[in-house]
């Protein structure tokens, strides 16, 4: 395929393809392809679902590399001394940073308690009563979404500031991308407008009544926000001769330190990342609707990838290796 015909291809699309808005792919730190859909432009942003976890192990690593948190096997009750632990709960003390960062935590009830959550007042600490648990410490896999907002309760406890400022000053503006603002409180009916609008938005992160922002979902980004990250991590925490993460830690976070099951595709899990295959250098960032950061480091490419709400879309990757990379070859060739 050539652009024109992938862009025809998605334009037509009837399946899985038909709500991508935006593509973005980096080679070589070139820019290698730059497409859009649904009256997107490339520099539109879009609520990239859990890729915004992906962005939390990243403001993790540089937490820890400047020290505001000791180790990942720190616990996380360190950060929380004024919470009160409810009565009889004892799992509580042992859950570390890396239970967190792998999806290992355990957390009490069957399911995720989003109503409880974002209708309180301070989500973190509404999400810490629902860590712990009878069981213990299991290792088992657990995918939280509302897990990842202790992370940013730790972080901003840790370096003293909000999160997104955090980010801000530490990942995105050193990138050269657009700082974040935060989304500001809202209704129930505002939340949900924020999962289904299939409008371009802000460079905006939801955000609780605190200005703490949700870090599992919610981070606002375009495509090529998405390939500049891929490229960090390509270039080992180097961008543009900058150090903005340390080698140490990507290597750490993108490690296999999960087995993932038949209903995450077998693949590996890192810290808040997944390496699709166990025997190639590929890794991902991955949202729902099809929202990814693609880095493959045997072709030195990084691809960013933006949809609007489409539940269960789980092909991006072979998508991105079956028809974004064969264009970009072509395009290059």
């Amino acid at each position: 395929m050539n652009k024109e015909q992938l862009h025809k291809y998605i334009s037509e699309s009837t399946g899985n393809e038909s709500n991508i808005c935006q593509i973005y792919a980096i080679k070589d730190g070139n820019t290698a392809y730059d497409d859009c859909w649904h009256g997107f432009k490339t520099l539109d942003a879009m609520n990239v679902n859990s890729v915004t976890k992906g962005i939390m192990g990243l403001l993790a690593g540089i937490a820890l590399d400047k020290g505001f948190i000791r180790s990942v096997d720190q616990k996380v009750m360190d950060f929380f001394p004024d919470y009160s632990v409810k009565r009889g709960e004892k799992t509580i003390y042992d859950v570390t940073i890396r239970h967190l960062l792998t999806m290992t935590a355990p957390y009490k009830g069957k399911s995720e308690p989003w109503k409880k959550v974002c209708t309180s007042q301070d989500w973190t600490l509404a999400v810490l009563d629902y860590l712990g648990g009878r069981s213990g410490i299991t290792g088992e896999f657990r995918y939280a979404t509302l897990g990842i907002q202790i992370l940013a309760g730790i972080i901003e406890r840790a370096a003293k500031e909000k999160c997104i400022d955090f980010a801000n000053k530490n990942l995105f503006e050193p990138l050269g991308l657009p700082e974040r603002m935060p989304h500001g409180d809202s209704s129930k009916e505002d939340q949900f407008d924020f999962f289904m609008n299939k409008n371009p938005r802000k460079y905006e992160w939801y955000s609780d009544p605190q200005g703490s922002v949700t870090a599992g979902w919610g981070l606002c980004m375009s495509a090529k926000d998405m390939a500049v990250i891929g490229t960090l991590v390509l270039g080992e925490g180097l961008y543009n001769g900058k150090r903005i993460i340390s080698k140490e830690y990507l290597q750490d976070m993108l490690s296999p330190h999960v087995k993932l099951g038949e209903r995450f595709g077998f693949m590996n899990y890192g810290y808040l990342w997944y390496k699709p295959y166990d025997d190639r250098e590929v890794y991902a960032a991955i949202g729902d609707s099809g929202n990814i950061i693609y880095v493959n480091k045997e072709t030195n490419v990084s691809v960013g990838m933006t949809g609007t709400f489409k539940p269960r879309i789980f092909d991006r990757v072979e998508f991105i290796e079956q028809k974004v990379l064969p264009t970009i070859a072509n395009m290059n060739g």
